[in-house]
């Protein structure tokens, strides 16, 4: 039995159907595991929606901005917009989260593929990383390491304020890194 010759054009377009195709199975599989509370960009910059996702990560690094929340006033955001907390359980300059498992699900560490970017009002010295369990790279700012909370649905929300949730306190922080709220 003999199988059917396929031109070099042919494999290349079957090729780029399944790169397509798993890739839409990656922001499916997330969509369906419930949460819509981080984004996170594949090898290939694509970003997937999902619960263990982050706040914005690309190959250039993830954004840091200052943003304005409800009830807090000017804090540090996402590439999105979206609010950043630090966790009062995690040690200040530890280089650890203690935020971990179902912890992570519900607030979403900050990952980065490459050096975090400063944004408007962010001070580019404060920013740093941090390596978690899991071997992903996570954003720091002042020295605490930095989160997204499932909560928030869009820019400008700032629900987690002063939530007391595995183990500890979560507070949004100023751009002096000093907490918000």
């Amino acid at each position: 039995m003999s199988l059917p010759r396929f031109t070099a054009a042919a494999l290349g377009m079957a090729a780029a159907a399944l790169i397509f195709a798993g890739l839409g199975a990656v922001s499916s599989f997330a969509t369906a595991a419930g949460d819509s509370g981080g984004v996170t960009t594949s090898a290939a910059g694509t970003q997937a929606t999902g619960s263990a996702a982050t706040a914005t990560a690309s190959a250039a690094g993830a954004r840091v901005s200052l943003g304005h929340a409800s009830g807090v006033g000017k804090v540090l955001v996402d590439g999105k917009g979206k609010t950043l907390y630090l966790f009062e359980k995690d040690k200040k300059g530890s280089g650890k989260s203690t935020c971990g498992s179902a912890c992570a699900k519900a607030w979403p560490p900050l990952t980065t593929n490459g050096k975090p970017v400063a944004g408007s009002g962010v001070t580019s010295s404060k920013l740093g990383t941090i390596k978690r369990a899991d071997g992903t790279t996570q954003v720091t700012y002042n020295g605490w390491p930095l989160y997204g909370f499932i909560k928030d649905k869009k820019a400008g929300e700032a629900s987690g304020t002063g939530v007391t949730a595995f183990g500890g306190a979560w507070f949004p922080l100023h751009s002096n890194g000093t907490k918000a709220g």
